[in-house]
């Protein structure tokens, strides 16, 4: 994807962080993206151009706006991800002008007045890093509830596991660690205005450009560090850190007990009964209160207890917290919304088309509807070829590759096949390899015809084999793949849990003994599964798995149930066009949702 984060500060922030840290996850997994902001202090591999948002005089918005939406057309940016209410603003209008969603990470609480409730400015969808933020938001400025999720501030927690370990605190160190200005200025002050008299701890300052005048005082008894980039190991040296968001975040991760204090409220030491409530306020920053909760008086007492936090306290502290803060799973959750919004935003996705049966004529037609002719096939491969899709398999998705499929050059179709029919080889292949296209064909081992139809005592189908071996190879060897299917085609959901393994488990080794390749992809028997069935093609090897008519509206949303679009005898060229048009599944899901509200 090729992504655009929009910050906007005049000195290094928490979402500056938060943006640096997002964006080289991103490109590590193979995303493009681009960085504009008034400045940028913090190291990042996201290209940066300056564009000064906090001139915020109409002429230099509209300049803002121009320039964004340059940016946006000359990039090919696909989503648009701002951090600040001043770049939000000319973001959400650029956006609008270059049809591209716009993602929000709400980093504090936000002004509520008239302008702000009928301009929000949050964009398509918000992220917020705590509960109270989202609470906030909800309730004063009446954003959805399903346009707002929390997602707190992502941090590479693996990097503090024995990283600092050995790190040597040779005298008892009290760190504060924040700004020397604004309300956060405020409550450094008041912290050094309580602890600089005391002799039996040393106090360093990390933040801060320069040191303002009211903290002049302070100097002789207190060490300003100013801006550090190592402020990780600076933690790691302290006996305890004072600070709030991040940096208590850091804190737990390196087992330094931390004094949770923010521009709002004072969680006090973070213990792990405490932890709950520090998390909702993300360490003091964010209160739904409107006025600043401190206890002051708490100070010295509660930096005592830390001081005296015992180490086993710590390392569980830290594993909790590491689990709420993991990168991956955060940047895990962000690309999918990302991919989410965008197929919103054109109202359109890769299409996933399922075939089962490809026939010569009506004596081959059986009881069931699973088929279309070789005509109807031929016109429609005709079509693909004739409009320029491309088709690829599960194995051109590997490594994340399928997020492009939103570049423009990629106009892509996936093919697939249920079952492994004979008239496959017969009818289907030769019809793909006219036009130069590949599929996905999903097999069962051990049966050679549709025993599961035929052996139905309600319903029995005719006798239809299905693909040998020498038939497999020749597909597989021109560029077909195969995926899992069963060994017996049960309804999986149907099964208990352990024969429902096995079924998929045992299959999928058998049919990679037949194929001499790696299974990638494994399809529900019927479409039927439930979350215990869906957790076992991940567990055992399988990197995506389709369903029939259940999953998401974009194919990213959950690579073990995707949905697929059937193809039927009844579906003339019309309804194919529709079908791939990758807007189908946005009215298939709506009348879905219509009906289920019937019952």
């Amino acid at each position: 994807m090729n992504i655009l984060m929009a910050l906007s500060q005049l000195e290094v922030t928490g979402a500056e962080v938060y943006g640096t840290v997002l964006s080289d996850e991103l490109i590590r997994r193979g995303n493009n993206v681009y960085i504009v902001s008034d400045t940028l202090t913090k190291p990042t591999k996201a290209p940066y151009k300056k564009i000064e948002f906090n001139k915020r005089k109409l002429k230099d918005r509209i300049s803002h706006i121009n320039t964004l939406v340059k940016f946006i057309r000359e990039k090919d940016i696909q989503v648009v991800h701002a951090h600040s209410r001043a770049s939000s603003w000319s973001c959400a209008i650029a956006c609008k002008i270059a049809k591209i969603p716009l993602i929000t990470t709400i980093h504090g609480r936000q002004p509520v007045h008239l302008s702000r409730k009928i301009i929000k400015g949050f964009g398509d969808y918000s992220l917020s890093v705590c509960e109270n933020i989202k609470e906030h938001i909800v309730s004063d400025l009446k954003v959805k509830e399903d346009k707002i999720t929390v997602l707190r501030n992502m941090i590479n927690t693996k990097e503090y596991r024995n990283k600092f370990k050995d790190i040597e605190k040779k005298e008892k160190l009290i760190s504060i660690i924040g700004r020397l200005s604004g309300p956060k200025g405020d409550v450094t002050y008041k912290l050094l205005d309580i602890l600089y008299r005391r002799k039996d701890f040393k106090i360093q300052v990390i933040g801060g450009k320069d040191v303002p005048q009211r903290f002049k005082k302070f100097q002789g008894s207190v060490e300003f560090l100013g801006y550090v980039n190592n402020v990780s190991e600076k933690i790691s040296e302290s006996s305890l850190v004072i600070g709030a968001g991040r940096v208590a975040v850091e804190s737990i991760l390196c087992e330094v007990p931390v004094l949770a204090i923010g521009e709002a409220e004072s969680i006090g030491i973070v213990t792990i009964d405490r932890l709950t409530s520090a998390l909702k306020s993300n360490f003091g920053d964010i209160s739904l209160h409107k006025h600043q909760l401190f206890r002051w008086t708490d100070i010295i007492p509660e930096i005592d207890k830390g001081l005296a936090l015992p180490k086993e306290e710590l390392c569980i502290l830290r594993d909790k917290v590491s689990k709420e803060f993991s990168i991956e799973n955060i940047v895990d959750s962000i690309e999918k919304i990302y991919q989410r919004e965008i197929v919103k935003k054109r109202k359109s996705e890769m299409p996933v088309i399922m075939y089962h049966r490809v026939i010569k004529d009506d004596s081959e037609i059986g009881v069931h509807g699973t088929y279309v002719t070789v005509s109807q096939f031929d016109e429609q491969m005709k079509y693909l070829k004739d409009k320029g899709y491309q088709t690829v398999t599960f194995k051109d998705m590997l490594n994340n590759n399928y997020k492009k499929r939103f570049d423009k050059n990629n106009k892509w179709v996936m093919l697939t096949f249920d079952d492994g029919y004979k008239d496959n080889y017969e009818n289907a292949f030769p019809i793909l390899k006219k036009y130069g296209f590949k599929s996905t064909i999903y097999i069962l081992d051990g049966i050679d015809y549709n025993r599961w139809d035929v052996d139905n005592p309600s319903n029995p189908e005719k006798v239809f084999s299905l693909m040998e071996r020498e038939e497999l190879l020749e597909m597989q060897n021109y560029g077909i793949e195969f995926g899992g299917h069963t060994t017996s085609h049960p309804r999986l959901a149907e099964l208990p849990i352990e024969k429902a393994k096995a079924e998929i488990i045992n299959s999928k080794k058998k049919i990679e003994e037949i194929i001499g390749k790696e299974l990638l992809s494994f399809a529900y028997p019927y479409g039927s599964l439930n979350e215990e069935v869906k957790n076992i093609p991940e567990e055992i090897g399988y990197k995506f798995a389709v369903a029939t008519d259940s999953g998401g509206i974009s194919f990213s949303d959950d690579l073990f149930e995707i949905r697929r679009i059937g193809i039927f005898p009844t579906n003339n060229l019309f309804n194919f066009k529709r079908k791939v048009s990758g807007r189908y599944n946005f009215i298939k899901i709506k009348r879905e949702e219509r009906n289920h509200k019937k019952r």
